[in-house]
């Protein structure tokens, strides 16, 4: 799982919310996918191109609910959700971002602070952007091309840790550089003048583009450097500026008079004020906004609405046409330790792959209204909104046949374990009772989310399985196979993506083959066909494709999950129907 993602919801989805589904549960007949085994539920913001609340209009303050504090808004530290859409949509911009749209449209790429979305040349190993005319920061100060080499020196610093590190990984002679903190610049970024800038990589990229759209790519003037406090207030180039922070308990931001409409065609900027009240407890947001009272009415919040809300929502009908649930890119996966035994053997492994009811793992994270049937590791927002089934294993498993595989193989009365973080508890049990069908007997250990990663990162005391999800930084398959299936991304501490501890040098080579390409499309119609074979050698099963509900109140409008933003409300668009209703 990338920084971007969040370990999975807060609480574990208990047995008693499925029996307020009703209609919600899966019916074959409403399927209109054209695949077997995915699901097509609709809803608005969920796939269906809709908007809740309308068109917005300009003026009054939106309120944000949330239970957490922002990790990091400094653009070069900036890499997990909810922080990525709040600091690019609102404070900050980058040379490129993702449109502002709902549905498949939303994946789209246009320029923000560039003219364009990047000029390639010297066969994909240098990138020239030009910045457009008029630029300016909060204080009217003009934004250069060195402002924006100076950030993506940063995301080098050994100090400003967290944020994306794909400059570290694509810039030429970025090995021992350490950042500009104590003067040292970075030669593989050139700003020949201060509209223009050029990247040379240590290969080509082909989508180097979507990487543009990365935090890292927003600009921070060298004299606005405060080292690890720039988290408290970022230099905004963006619609709004941080009036007031008041770290876990409030974030106000104002209008930045000196962004110019004209220039950005991505931010509507309709709110007047952006308040963020942070810290609340258990499901106090969700209640809030199902009752939708008084200054709530104006109100959405982040990053998730809870699982036990799921019940108070879906047998509601207006309160339901105010939940967005858009898929958030992200596929969770049931990962198989490769490294020891009995999973060394790719035949218990495709016996698994059988054994697995995926069916059940939906049914125990909300119903079809929360998540869709996975059945590839590529999500759909990978693939153009596309779904496949290569295995046409049925969506419950085939428990009978992945017995006799296992009875083949010499492996009959397997015992392993599953390891998962505690509220995921119940998605372990299942994972439990349907290889119990099969003959294989699972224990099930759970660890406190705090510590999770860290459990499973460890390589030397991996469990047999685990239960993850990854989310791609933008649609390529550059962001996701490479981190889930190259045996050269395993670490002996803090291992992220590959919990397999998969090393397989076909897929390796077939991914150094890939990388090499200077075509997007070439190149992600090369990682789809290896996809498909990574499902055959089953290093892990995917399990399903994650919604993000989350509900917006009576008087906002504009609402809509953004792909480019795992299913996070698009906040260049939000807004209010009547600002005047809105108080603060």
């Amino acid at each position: 799982m990338n920084r971007r993602t969040q370990t999975a919801l807060a609480a574990g989805i208990a047995a008693a919310l499925t029996l307020g589904l009703g209609a919600c549960a899966k019916d074959k007949s409403d399927d209109t996918s054209g695949e077997t085994g995915a699901s097509s539920t609709k809803g608005p913001g969920a796939d269906s191109g809709s908007i809740v609340g309308g068109t917005p209009t300009k003026g009054g303050t939106l309120t944000v609910l949330t239970n957490q504090d922002f990790a990091h808004l400094d653009p070069a530290r900036n890499w997990n959700l909810p922080n990525m859409d709040f600091g690019t949509r609102l404070i900050y911009r980058t040379l490129v971002t993702f449109k502002s749209a709902p549905g498949e449209a939303g994946n789209e790429i246009v320029p923000d602070l560039a003219t364009d979305v990047g000029r390639p040349s010297d066969g994909g190993k240098t990138w020239t952007f030009t910045l457009k005319d008029g630029l300016k920061y909060e204080d009217g100060t003009p934004i250069k091309s060195a402002d924006i080499k100076y950030n993506v020196e940063r995301s080098f610093s050994p100090d400003l840790t967290g944020g994306p590190d794909y400059a570290v990984q694509y810039l030429a002679g970025g090995e021992n550089y350490k950042g500009p903190l104590n003067g040292e610049h970075l030669p593989s970024i050139e700003t020949p003048d201060d509209k223009t800038i050029v990247f040379h990589l240590k290969r080509p990229v082909a989508e180097f583009s979507y990487t543009a759209t990365m935090p890292t790519f927003a600009p921070v003037p060298q004299a606005q450097e405060k080292g690890t406090q720039y988290d408290i207030r970022p230099f905004s180039s963006g619609p709004y500026k941080i009036e007031s922070y008041d770290r876990g308990k409030q974030l106000v931001l104002v209008r930045n008079t000196n962004w110019d409409q004209a220039s950005d065609t991505v931010r509507k900027a309709y709110p007047d004020k952006i308040v963020v009240t942070q810290g609340l407890k258990g499901g106090q947001a969700d209640d809030r906004l199902i009752a939708s009272e008084g200054p709530d009415a104006s109100t959405i919040e982040m990053p998730w609405m809870r699982p036990e809300s799921v019940a108070k929502v879906l047998p509601k009908a207006d309160v339901k046409a105010r939940m967005v649930a858009e898929r958030t890119g992200c596929t969770d996966s049931l990962y198989l330790n490769t490294a020891k035994a009995p999973f060394d053997d790719p035949k218990v492994r495709e016996a698994i792959m059988w054994a697995v009811d995926r069916e059940a793992q939906v049914t125990t994270f909300g119903g079809p209204a929360m998540a869709d049937i996975a059945t590839t590791f590529l999500p759909p927002s990978m693939t153009g909104g596309v779904t496949s089934d290569p295995l046409k294993i049925p969506a419950a498993g085939d428990q009978a046949k992945a017995k006799d595989m296992l009875k083949a193989a010499g492996k009959s009365d397997l015992k392993v374990s599953i390891t998962v973080s505690l509220g995921n508890k119940t998605r372990g049990e299942a994972i439990q009772q349907s290889l119990a069908k099969a003959g294989v007997q699972v224990t099930v250990n759970t660890v406190d989310p705090s510590a999770f990663q860290d459990t499973i990162g460890d390589i030397k005391n991996a469990p047999d399985m685990t239960i993850d999800g990854w989310c791609p930084d933008y649609p390529a398959g550059a962001t996701f196979l490479p981190f889930l299936f190259d045996g050269r991304t395993i670490k002996e501490k803090g291992n992220q993506g590959n919990y397999s501890q998969f090393r397989d040098q076909a897929t390796m080579d077939e991914l150094d083959r890939i990388a090499a390409l200077t075509d997007v499309k070439e190149a992600n119609e090369a990682y789809k066909k290896l996809d498909e074979e990574l499902l055959k050698k089953a290093p892990a099963v995917p399990l399903m494709w994650q919604r993000r509900p989350l509900l917006v109140g009576t008087n906002v409008a504009g609402a809509f999950g953004a792909p480019g933003f795992a299913g996070m409300i698009d906040l260049a668009a939000i807004g209010l129907k009547d600002p005047a209703k809105s108080q603060g």
